[in-house]
């Protein structure tokens, strides 16, 4: 693993912690207000839970070396899953985090497929993907 991506993948994992918390505390209610209405789910359980995985992953973004590849798949996979609740915010028009006008939430969603890159790049799967295409055909 090289040292910008070993930087990568700890600053992901501590945003992850960072954010896990967030959800367990001080930014509850704004993540809550990003649980799609149509989820059949309380919204503060999927809060409390979303938050609980993220902390996990965070966690093992920065403590797991043996599966480090399946992490980031994992993580990547979060990334897309929590990814409706982003467009919900847009369509529903909800403010939250800042985001208070559609443009903001807008340039938000761009920022999605970002995360899932840098969970995949960190954590070495892009690499074992690309080293697995060059391998020769049997």
């Amino acid at each position: 693993m090289t040292l910008p991506r070993t930087i990568a993948r700890v600053l992901l994992g501590l945003v992850l912690v960072l954010a896990g918390t967030g959800h367990l505390t001080f930014a509850r209610q704004s993540f809550q207000a990003q649980v799609p209405p149509w989820l059949p789910f309380d919204a503060d359980f999927v809060v409390l839970a979303s938050g609980v995985v993220e902390i996990a992953l965070g966690l093992a973004l920065l403590l797991v070396r043996r599966r480090r590849v399946l992490v980031g798949i994992v993580v990547a996979a979060f990334f897309v899953a929590v990814f409706p609740g982003n467009v919900s915010q847009l369509v529903t028009r909800t403010p939250a985090f800042g985001l208070e006008t559609d443009a903001a939430r807008a340039i938000r969603l761009v920022f999605q497929p970002l995360l899932v890159l840098w969970a995949l790049w960190s954590t070495g799967v892009l690499a074992a993907w690309n080293a697995r295409r060059r391998r020769p055909r049997e």
